[in-house]
């Protein structure tokens, strides 16, 4: 879906008792979603559309292991079996290869930070198209079962999901069907 950018600038000022005073240098230029708000440095606007899609892809990988992390982390703590479940999830399922040094990393962010699995998933998934969707779904599935059966806990996140991924009961329902097979 095409999206509307702006060429925004701002100035860096030097603040005395956090009041602007003096200006310390020229514009910063920046592009500005106007849907998501978002800025990013101008160069974006140069990349072609292959460069691109590769680095939404990228983005989205990286996004789904965050979102199965997050979910893995519900009960406070993560197995042997869900680090396993992790590291095979990246390189069979989304093509990408981490270790256990990146996965510790993610987990001390998440659990440092606070991050809840649903508002995690509720902001990071409004670019995400319906077959991305159901994918994190799956991965965030294949996740939390690690262990063999699912806390109530995860059970509950899980559910929510369907609403968060805004997916009907019958495409959750397959999700999940297709992820167990």
């Amino acid at each position: 879906m095409p999206q509307t950018f702006r060429l925004r600038a701002r100035r860096p000022w030097l603040t005395l008792y956090f009041i602007p005073t003096v200006p310390i240098g020229g514009p910063e230029l920046f592009v500005q979603c106007d849907q998501c708000k978002q800025t990013w440095d101008p160069t974006v606007m140069q990349m072609d559309q292959a460069t691109h899609e590769m680095a939404a892809a990228e983005q989205f990988v990286d996004e789904t292991i965050r979102s199965a992390v997050v979910v893995t982390l519900i009960d406070g703590s993560i197995s042997e079996a869900e680090i396993a479940a992790l590291l095979d999830l990246g390189s069979d399922r989304l093509g990408r290869e981490f270790d256990r040094e990146e996965l510790g990393r993610l987990c001390s962010i998440a659990q440092q930070n606070g991050i809840k699995a649903a508002n995690y998933v509720l902001t990071v998934s409004t670019r995400w198209d319906q077959g991305q969707r159901v994918e994190a779904l799956q991965a965030m599935f294949l996740a939390a079962s690690a262990e063999g059966e699912l806390s109530d806990e995860k059970l509950k996140v899980l559910a929510e999901m369907r609403e968060i991924l805004n997916l009907s009961d019958n495409e959750y329902e397959a999700a999940i069907e297709a992820t167990l097979r």
